[in-house]
């Protein structure tokens, strides 16, 4: 395998880790005033991906990071053209982070709700913004012979990728709903499961949907039905039969690990059906943009595949000691009361 290809696949391994992750506590956000019926129970979603949503944002750093330093020309055209959807992504990321960080910082009920109201706000935007770039990259953009964007915003908001942004959204929102039933205790561990369970079948009909158009022709710039975009969806429809078994089941592990493996199955559809280009021109052909004439230097890449391999396994184990250590279950009662709330005194938190 060469490097160019080494380095698609690995940034297609780093947008996988970021959507997986980050995707249950964007879920988490978007559930807030869906699930939870008093202030402790906010507080409680907020705190059960409190200490890792940091490290989930990561992923998204590293993505970019890689993207600019492997294929510089398709960061270049892919930024240019998508510079409105991507600083909304941006203005949503920093809102959330404040969001996070501010909710408790008054003596005010008022704060809080206005800030969790953010916090949805942001939680919803973020990953629409990221799900309709990621559906125009491998549905093609105008791009003329230079890699210059020809269109306008409305050239981005096609049917293929609000369909994307649709069920991306849906799909993060089972996420939640299934992390919140493998990591909550008390009253809003049944009610998450029970959301859970409507929300597998809106969920379902719209990521088979737009896996389906992925495969059989996003872009009229695609090869064709690839083996891998094949075998993507038949991972996905594994990870979503799955969870919807292991709901009815209230097996919540299994259920998380299901719609885990769905998001990561459509992002293997979706750079599989890309290969072997990394940006489509639906504009002059001349403009689309491959793997290989994208590529850095033959040294550049080499550089990064070194420090990829001393530094990924640290990365690695660090976060996983993180989700380890803070794999109980989170409860209401077990936190101190909300700033300005009528919680019961603190108590210790309910293991599992």
């Amino acid at each position: 395998m060469d490097l160019p290809t080494l380095w698609f696949l690995l940034i297609a391994v780093l947008w996988t880790g970021y959507l997986v992750l980050e995707g249950f506590d964007f879920g988490v956000g978007m559930l807030l005033p869906v699930l939870a019926r008093r202030r402790e129970e906010r507080d409680q979603m907020v705190r059960a991906f409190g200490p890792v949503w940091d490290g989930n944002e990561v992923w998204l750093l590293v993505a970019g990071g890689a993207m600019f330093a492997a294929f510089p020309n398709w960061y270049a055209s892919m930024f240019s053209a998508m510079y409105l959807p991507l600083l909304l992504l941006l203005v949503c990321l920093i809102v959330r982070v404040l969001a996070i960080e501010y909710r408790r910082k008054v003596d005010d009920p008022r704060w809080t709700d206005r800030w969790d109201r953010v916090l949805t706000i942001s939680s919803l935007g973020a990953p629409l913004m990221a799900a309709v770039g990621l559906a125009n990259v491998v549905h093609g953009i105008p791009l003329d012979a230079g890699h210059d964007f020809t269109g306008s915003l409305l050239d981005l908001l096609n049917p293929y990728a609000l369909l994307g942004g649709v069920a991306v959204i849906a799909l993060f929102l089972l996420h939640g709903a299934t992390f919140l039933g493998l990591r909550t205790d008390g009253e809003l561990r049944p009610r998450a499961r029970t959301l859970a369970l409507a929300l597998w079948p809106v969920a379902t009909v719209l990521v088979a949907a737009f896996g389906l158009w992925t495969l059989l022709g996003a872009s009229d710039v695609a090869r064709g039905i690839s083996l891998a975009g094949t075998v993507g969806v038949l991972l996905a429809v594994i990870g979503l039969a799955g969870t919807g078994l292991a709901l009815r089941a209230e097996r919540e592990g299994i259920a998380f690990a299901g719609t885990a493996l769905t998001i990561a199955a459509a992002v293997i559809v979706l750079f599989a059906q890309l290969w072997p280009n990394v940006l489509p021109s639906t504009g002059d052909p001349a403009g689309t943009l491959s793997v290989a004439e994208t590529a850095s230097s033959p040294y550049t890449l080499k550089v990064m595949t070194w420090v990829a391999v001393l530094v990924t396994p640290v990365v690695l184990l660090y976060q996983g000691w993180t989700y380890w250590v803070f794999r109980h279950r989170v409860s209401a009662e077990g936190f101190p009361p909300s700033v300005g709330g009528d919680a019961p005194a603190a108590g210790p938190a309910t293991g599992d």
